[in-house]
């Protein structure tokens, strides 16, 4: 039987502001799933936060956009949402752009990657979930992860990966998709996904037998509702060693900053900044934006865990390895916001199209004149 691992994630409600998910939305998260875990709808799970978004990390043997699944995670962010609009947080329900559920959580708000599988002997997969920017942020590390080998060791000593592998790219404005194939195509693929507002990485197979071995969320809000309501803030999957990339290899690209867009009022170029759990809170300028990367075992359908049947979870980017990403992180950041709201520091035009900055604009369009001759 196939193993599908599936996270979901919606900003349903933070403390003061854009910040982090206070612990009683994780509380009903966390209630609602283990429920789910009784009747036998999942088999595991495990709730966290990246910034100011509820992550919902579930093991099952329902398949990829499993409907019984999709409703779990939309009911949960439903809930929260309400227990959220009680405390009066800020942004309640932010992300849940419908009343109405119908099958699939693709397309209301909520981003979700998946991958089913069936399991080797051992399934190492690392869990990244990143905020205040959009899903093309995972563009460049899935690049460096699965096609540059100055990265990716294995690709060049590992006969299971010296093949390469092919990368499902998304076109977000015309939502069509092309498969390319690396090495002979990396030059085709750099051309597409260098273009982070329209094309992203939505999956990624080995092409020695097309094996699944990354996912990553593809959801744009304000192509869905017409307008800015927030950030994208993705979620990724990328399966590890035994024919993958190593754990090392994946997290490598992470070494150092670098720019993604979003961060205050989803305008911004900002540095992404990797961080462990405890500091997965956005503060300055609403962020700098952050990701984080959790390890686990995928262990007979389930998150390896404890006797106490406590998920085991490794919290990578906590470690001081990724201290100087985050000094050039806060060094990035302190030279875009000396540009104030000049650009490259604020996004091009057709970025904020989206954005409240056309509301100011509108104002002055009848002031404008020929100029005399």
């Amino acid at each position: 039987m196939k193993t599908t691992v599936t996270i979901i994630k919606a900003d349903v409600g933070s403390l003061a502001g854009h910040s982090f998910v206070p612990r009683p939305l994780l509380e009903v998260a966390e209630r609602r799933l283990s429920e789910a875990v009784e009747t036998g709808l999942i088999n595991s799970f495990y709730v966290f936060n990246a910034g100011d978004d509820l992550e919902l990390l579930m093991t099952h043997f329902k398949g990829e956009s499993s409907e019984e699944v999709h409703r779990l995670a939309w009911e949960t962010f439903k809930a929260a949402a309400e227990k959220a609009g009680r405390l009066k947080l800020y942004g309640a329900g932010q992300d849940l752009l419908s009343d109405a559920f119908s099958g699939n959580v693709r397309g209301l708000g909520p981003g979700v990657a998946e991958m089913e599988f069936e399991e080797r002997r051992s399934d190492p997969v690392v869990v990244f979930a990143a905020d205040k920017t959009e899903p093309a942020a995972f563009n460049y590390l899935l690049y460096r992860v699965f096609a540059d080998p100055f990265n990716t060791a294995g690709l060049v000593i590992d006969p299971k990966m010296a093949m390469g592998f092919e990368f499902e790219v998304l076109d977000a404005i015309e939502n069509k998709t092309v498969t390319l194939k690396t090495p002979e195509e990396s030059y085709s693929l750099l051309a597409l996904i260098g273009t982070t507002e329209r094309y992203m990485i939505s999956r990624v197979w080995r092409s020695e037998d097309h094996e699944i071995a990354a996912s990553s969320s593809t959801t744009k809000l304000s192509l869905i509702a017409g307008k800015y309501v927030g950030k994208d803030d993705p979620v990724c999957l990328v399966r590890a060693q035994a024919g993958f990339p190593a754990l090392g290899e994946i997290l490598a690209p992470l070494l150092h900053s670098y720019l993604v867009a979003g961060w205050m009022r989803g305008s911004h170029w900002g540095p992404l900044m990797p961080v462990g759990l405890k500091d997965s809170r956005c503060t300055l300028f609403d962020g700098p934006p952050r990701i984080v990367a959790l390890g686990i075992q995928v262990a007979d359908g389930k998150i390896a865990s404890d006797d106490e049947g406590r998920p085991l979870i490794a919290d990578l980017l906590g470690d001081p390895a990724f201290d100087q990403a985050r000094w050039e992180a806060l060094e990035l950041a302190s030279h875009l916001r000396r540009m104030g709201e000049f650009e490259p520091a604020r996004l091009g035009p057709s970025a904020m199209e989206y954005t409240t900055l056309p509301q100011v604009l509108k104002r002055l369009e009848a002031r404008f004149k020929q100029p005399s001759s």
